[in-house]
Parts: C-alpha cells; structure tokens; sequence
C-alpha cells in the first residue's frame, strides 16, 4: 500500500509540473453585450514573463451584424495604465475575421499587468493614459439599437466576442477566470480527495 501511495504522489506531482510548464501561451474567450454607444468594455489581463506572440482581439463586428469595435491594450504603471496600442480594424488578426473586426499583435511584450479595452467606433481614447478617459465619455449614453454608428449602420447589436491569446491569466469585468494550471491543480486536488476517501472506506 505505501509503495503505491508513493507512486501516485509521484504521477500527480509530474502532473502537476507537466500542467504548470504548459499553463503559459493559453488563449481566453469572453463574450457578453455593449449596451451603449460610450460603453469601454475592460478586460485585464497578465503576463509573468515577457512574452512573444500575444495577440488581442474581437470577432465583434460579425459582417454588420454587432457594432463595428475599437480595441487598445494598456500597460499598468503604478496606479495607472498607459497606452500601448490602440486599432480600429484589422481584418487579418486570426481565420474568420471580418473588414471591421479590431485587435492588436505584439513580436514581443514585457512581464506585467494589462487592460485590453473595447468600445464602439469612434469612441477613441483621449490620451496616452486610461485616465485620459474616451472621446464619448461626456455624452448622454445612447443604446446601440438606436444608434446610428459613424461610417457604419443603424440598429447595431451589442454583442461582443473578445479573445486573447499567449496571456497568462485573464479577467473580464464581472469576474475572476481561473487560470488553466490553477484549474488543474484543483481537480489533481478533489482526485486525491476521492482517492484518501475511498481508502478510508475500505
């Protein structure tokens, strides 16, 4: 019994390790809807090292069915964030996106902590700082079912549909998003939970 106890202690902790050496490079999706024109939606997220290959993007705009999105990535400094890189369209970001769609690459970005901010066109950022605030912060919000967007259309949905990917953690406005190692270290938990119970049991 205690040799294969040692050998499961030793699966679960190369487990562990296996998981936790791949946790990086991990894409994270998020959807959910802009209600009005002057809505910035923020989505934070992390890198532990510098990194390569991290992309930030929207499918938001569906061919003309959702608003036509503006999207900009934010670096924290002290209590603040700067300015990184802002885009309106980039059609070519990843398979499937539209003349509309927005994101933003980077060949290489620092450890740290980030906001990938979506709006409506042509809700631009004021500045180089998030305090700065957006171009339609001081204007009466108006619903974008009754909006008509510039160099767009009329009646817009309001869905949106963000993705990040080569991040190593991620959190969207309503909530916490578990990392991926963190999930796994939490079901290598409850396994062991089950297995200490039905030992007992016998």
């Amino acid at each position: 019994m205690i040799i294969q106890m040692k050998k499961l202690a030793a699966v679960l902790a190369a487990s562990v390790l296996f998981v936790t050496a791949n946790a990086n490079a991990t894409t994270f999706d998020f959807s959910g809807n802009i209600a009005n024109h002057n809505d910035v939606i923020q989505i934070g997220f992390s890198l532990a090292s510098d990194a390569t290959g991290v992309a930030v993007w929207t499918d938001s705009y569906l061919s003309g069915v959702n608003f036509d999105p503006i999207t900009a990535v934010w670096m924290q400094s002290g209590s603040g964030y700067n300015l990184v890189g802002q885009n309106d369209d980039n059609p070519y970001i990843a398979p499937g996106q539209t003349i509309y769609d927005s994101g933003l690459t980077f060949s290489s970005l620092a450890a740290g902590n980030y906001l990938f901010t979506i709006a409506a066109y042509n809700n631009f950022a004021n500045g180089y700082t998030l305090a700065d605030g957006f171009y339609f912060d001081s204007q009466t919000p108006i619903s974008l079912s009754t909006w008509c967007q510039p160099a767009s259309h009329c009646g817009m949905g309001t869905f949106y549909n963000v993705h990040l990917s080569g991040v190593d953690s991620a959190v969207n406005n309503t909530g916490n998003v578990p990392e991926p190692a963190s999930l796994a270290l939490i079901g290598l938990g409850l396994a062991g939970l089950g297995f200490s119970r039905k030992r007992k049991a016998a």
